[in-house]
This record gives structure tokens, C-alpha cells and sequence, in this order.
């Protein structure tokens, strides 16, 4: 073990999360002064994300938001230092049981005091299924965060079922039975602001709404792989997946008359959306 006790792994393969306090109070406010000033910089742009689908009810929803950006590390030199910190990527290795590290995405959402909405219970799993499922996620809260803000809650275990039955009816959107997984029978978790969670693609997780009058919910996500899994489907294609954050990975191909097909395919793909 590089960074976690004994009873800190255990404690994730028993519940499939780990709450942490990795980051500094200096680490944590650079991030939160780039984090504001992005959103603040490319607010003209649609950052929209509501869920969709029947599992909330359609009059809620109209007033309902989340505003969300992906690839952070793409705006700000900060998050990429987030993206290989240490200790950070020690615990990763700790509980993926790799020192083989790959970044598949990164993603930050914003629910704004009194119309934050709410996420649906529901497993990563079925956005990006992998073969050994190896992918984990690294939320990192930026604000204090507990059901009155729209906080995480989790169904501890549920790592264990292996992937639930998909019930969402809308493109695009993944989440489960909410009858079978309500809400209101989840555990919520409160975090401090700089506080981290990592947790299983297979956690069944989701999050309240934001009932609060002046206490905005602010996070970031980071999804990481094994370099010695493999995806099930082609899924989820976001800039920098593949990066090599720690370790090594040789399933590239390293031809150099292909070098530019993977990207001129994904162009393709694009066009035709």
C-alpha cells in the first residue's frame, strides 16, 4: 500500500467508496478560483445537463438546472497538476491494485442554490463498460456539500450486485429503476470542500436537489482506468482519454502512417451527429 491503511482498502472493497482528505488548502483554492473563473469565462456557451427521461417528473425538471463543463484540464494548467498528484494517484493505485494508470474523463457540474437538480440513482458502468471493470471516479467536492446543496448519496455495497438493469428512456442518459433504488433510502454523504470520494463505476450513486438559498454545489469528477482493461463498447470518446497518468501502456499502435486516423474517424463520427 502507497497511500492507504489496511482498514481504509478495506473499507472500500467492503463499500465500494472512500471518502479522503489528499489536497492542500492552497491546492484546493487554486483549483476553486480556475473552477469559478472557467465557468465564469465560457458562460455563453450551453453548459446545460440535466438529466433527462420519465424518471423525474417533466413540470420539476423545467425548473431545474446543473450547468456542467468536461475537460477542465483543458482550460486550466491546475487541474492537469490535479490530474497527476501524488498522493492523489497513490491511493488510486491502492485500490485499483495497478500502477498502471489511464485518464478516460474529466467533468465538472455546478447546481446553483434553490434550482440545482437532482441526479438519478444509477451506475458509470453504463456510459463506459469495461471488460474487468477497473474504472473508478475521483469527485472532488468544492464546496461543503450535504442533501440540502444537492450532495452525493450512495447505496454502500452495491459495487458488489455487478452491473443493474438500465431503465432510462431517453438517448444519451443511463440510470436505474428508482423504485428498486430510491433516493430517499441512500446513504448521503457530507463532505467538506476539498474533501475527495473515490468510488467504483459499479456504486449505485446519485445526488439530491439543491434546496439551499445561497449554497451552490460545486464539483469535480475524474474517471481513471487500468491500462489492462479493456472497454466493452466505444463509448463516451473524450479529449485526452488514454493519457497515461502514471505507470505505462503499450496497446497503442505505434505506426506512423496512422497516427492521424484515430482523429480524422472521430471527426467523421462528429459530422454525422
Amino acid at each position: 500500500m502507497k497511500l492507504l491503511t489496511k482498514e481504509q482498502k478495506k473499507f472500500y472493497d467492503d463499500n465500494g467508496f472512500v471518502m479522503l482528505d489528499l489536497l492542500s488548502k492552497e491546492e484546493v483554492e487554486e483549483l476553486s478560483q480556475d473552477y469559478d473563473r472557467i465557468f465564469t469565462t465560457m458562460g455563453k456557451c450551453n453548459t446545460e445537463a440535466t438529466w433527462r427521461g420519465t424518471w423525474e417528473n417533466e413540470e420539476k425538471k423545467k425548473k431545474m438546472e446543473v450547468k456542467s463543463i468536461h475537460a477542465l484540464q483543458m482550460y486550466s494548467g491546475a487541474f492537469t497538476r490535479l490530474l497527476m498528484n501524488p498522493k492523489v494517484l497513490d491511493a488510486c493505485e491502492d485500490i485499483m491494485e495497478t500502477p498502471d494508470i489511464l485518464l478516460h474523463h474529466t467533468k465538472a457540474h455546478i447546481k446553483p442554490p434553490g434550482t440545482g437538480s437532482p441526479f438519478p440513482m444509477h451506475q458509470d458502468y453504463h456510459y463506459f463498460p469495461f471488460e474487468k471493470d477497473s474504472m473508478i471516479a475521483v469527485f472532488l467536492s468544492l464546496d461543503d456539500a450535504d442533501p440540502e446543496n444537492g450532495g452525493l448519496c450512495i447505496y454502500p455495497g452495491s459495487h458488489k450486485l455487478g452491473p443493474q438493469k438500465d431503465v432510462s428512456d431517453a438517448p444519451g442518459y443511463h440510470y436505474l429503476d428508482q423504485k428498486e433504488f430510491p433516493i430517499e433510502d441512500a446513504t448521503p454523504l457530507t463532505l467538506k470542500k476539498g474533501q475527495i470520494v473515490v468510488f467504483s463505476y459499479l456504486l449505485v450513486h446519485g445526488s439530491y436537489n439543491n434546496t439551499s438559498t445561497n449554497r451552490p454545489r460545486r464539483m469535480f469528477l475524474t474517471q481513471l482506468m487500468s491500462a489492462h482493461d479493456t472497454p466493452l463498447a466505444s463509448f463516451h470518446i473524450s479529449e485526452c482519454q488514454g493519457m497515461v497518468l502514471r505507470g505505462h501502456c503499450f496497446k497503442r499502435d505505434a505506426d506512423i502512417k496512422k497516427r492521424h486516423l484515430q482523429f480524422i474517424d472521430l471527426e467523421k463520427k462528429q459530422n454525422t451527429m
